[in-house]
């Protein structure tokens, strides 16, 4: 097994494109190393409260080792920058040790300082002429001045943890003649690598819901712009509508390629080439790009491009690229899919809109226990609120689930089966009425009693059928008292929301009655039998 050293400091340009965060930068490194089975032998690293280029002597600052047991940072001493650099000899001595002792096979070097804090490792690495690779354009320069055996050096302008870690790791590799593929998921993400096929990583429920929030302020913001004092608000309203494309295509791409700033600048460009094709086009737009971006990234770090290069051609190319072939190519026909997608639902319920409600209320339930609701249910929801800001399903969910769900809570508060399941109920009620969410806490009580069940269902198809009766559109997620006030219909809606949720409490009133009626005979049968 091969084995590295890291040297360097949090450096002037480096501290502002991560060395200010001393952990985060080598767990990037750590994980690499981990995916490439390179062990890493020490650590010398001096971060500053501050960017080198403005640092003085008084400035306070952390001399950091490394914890083999824990393969993690530790702190070695702390003070002013002046006694970090002194206490920071003894470990370039021990480091020098290393490499001359045959300890350390290569050098990761970032914003080193080769003439004091970093002399003797320097010196060390270059008598045995093992392999250095680093960031920073001085402190590099006067490293292969020494002599060192430099074989990739970079400018820190444009990267991140991530991309020069990758790229430490892979010039090493690559000189030492070892297999390695890029761990380009989180640190510990384990089998997110570049070996995997990347299209496996593309989830379309992930990256709706992801993008749920966005579709809710736009909501908000139209239901604001209803308003006379904000009727300019209308404006911003159509601005965010053109924004909402190029948020999905900046969560598919970072979702797929997973490169922090450079898979988001990819999405943006993607994105803002793919409104067009409505959010359909986005998401395309985004997989395109995130799928780009990981091809490219890997092949510019084989060809040894320098850092900067290799992020702008991995995130600005991947993005122009994707972007191009959904603006000439793909987007008008994005565009009338979801618009067909649309037609179809206005369709089904102009044709009969208190059937289609009913129909949607009662299997609203089935379908989120049956895991069909974020998979089919929600992107429709998005693709109705693409264009007007709220759904005839959205209302659906609000009504069939949140409002069914906290009905069925709130009875199991006033008059729960067992003293401890009102403890339980609690939460879930607070939760789906003041947040929108959290249908789940309902189901202890449904899956423990057929006729809650029964109830749950029945609630949300009495609902659903006066969302039609109302003609409403609207939306779930937000708190029940701004359901009404984002729909297209406030008292329908809310006549709605109430039907629903006290027909769940009526329901599982009885249905607790009549259960604690049950163990109450049972118990008084049992008492008689003991006696």
């Amino acid at each position: 097994m091969k084995r590295i050293a890291v040297i360097g400091s949090s450096g002037g340009n480096l501290y502002n494109l991560g060395g200010k965060d001393p952990d985060k930068l080598m767990g990037e490194i750590a994980a690499q190393c981990k995916g490439a089975g390179v062990e890493i032998s020490g650590v010398q690293f001096i971060a500053a409260s501050e960017s080198m280029d403005t640092a003085k002597e008084s400035t306070s600052a952390i001399l950091y080792g490394w914890d083999p047991d824990e393969n993690r940072l530790m702190k070695r001493t702390a003070g002013s920058l002046s006694e970090v650099n002194q206490a920071a000899a003894e470990i370039d001595h021990e480091m020098a040790g290393l490499i001359r002792a045959g300890q350390v096979d290569g050098l990761i070097v970032m914003s080193a300082d080769s003439e004091v804090a970093n002399r003797f490792t320097i010196e060390a690495a270059a008598e045995l002429h093992i392999p250095v690779v680093g960031t920073g354009g001085t402190s590099m320069a006067l490293i292969s001045s020494k002599g060192a055996n430099v074989i990739a050096t970079s400018g820190t302008t444009g990267t991140t943890n991530r991309t020069r870690a990758v790229s430490f790791v892979t010039s090493l590799c690559k000189h030492w003649g070892i297999k390695y593929v890029p761990v380009l998921g989180s640190p510990g993400a384990g089998k997110l690598t570049a070996a995997n096929k990347p299209w496996r990583r593309v989830n379309l429920k992930g990256i709706m819901q992801s993008s749920l929030p966005g579709f809710i302020a736009m909501a908000i913001v139209l239901a604001l712009s209803q308003i006379p004092a904000l009727k300019g608000l209308s404006e911003v309203f159509d601005v965010m509508l053109k924004a909402l494309p190029v948020v999905l295509a900046v969560i598919a791409a970072k979702q797929i390629s997973d490169m922090d700033e450079v898979s988001i600048v990819a999405g943006v460009i993607a994105g803002a080439l793919s409104i067009n094709g409505g959010i359909i086009g986005g998401i395309l737009g985004g997989i395109g790009a995130g799928l780009l971006v990981q091809f490219l990234f890997v092949k510019c770090v084989q060809w040894k491009f320098p850092m900067t290069t290799v992020n702008i051609v991995a995130g600005g190319f991947a993005g122009l690229i994707s972007g191009l072939i959904m603006y000439y190519l793909i987007a008008p026909f994005a565009l009338q899919a979801g618009e067909f997608i649309k037609y179809l639902i206005n369709e089904a319920i102009s044709f009969n809109p208190i059937v289609a409600g009913v129909i949607g209320g009662l299997l609203i339930w089935p379908a989120i226990l049956g895991g069909v609701y974020h998979a089919a249910i929600l992107p429709i929801v998005l693709l109705e609120m693409e264009k007007t800001g709220n759904s005839f399903l959205g209302a659906i969910d609000m009504v069939g689930l949140v409002m069914v769900s906290a009905g069925i809570t709130l009875a199991n508060i006033v008059a729960p089966r067992d003293k401890g399941e009102a403890a339980v109920a609690a939460p879930g009620f607070l939760i789906n009425m003041g947040f929108g969410t959290f249908v789940e806490a309902a189901y202890p009580f449904m899956f423990s009693n057929k006729w809650v069940f029964a109830g749950a269902i029945l609630s949300a198809g009495v609902g659903g059928g006066l969302v039609g009766v109302f003609n409403v559109r609207g939306t779930a997620y937000v708190p029940s008292f701004m359901g009404p006030l984002l729909s297209n219909n406030v008292i329908g809606f809310t006549l709605s929301m109430a039907v629903a949720l006290l027909l769940a409490f009526a329901v599982t009133l009885v249905a607790n009655k009549a259960a604690r009626v049950r163990k109450q005979a049972q118990g008084d049968v049992s008492a008689q039998q003991s006696a």
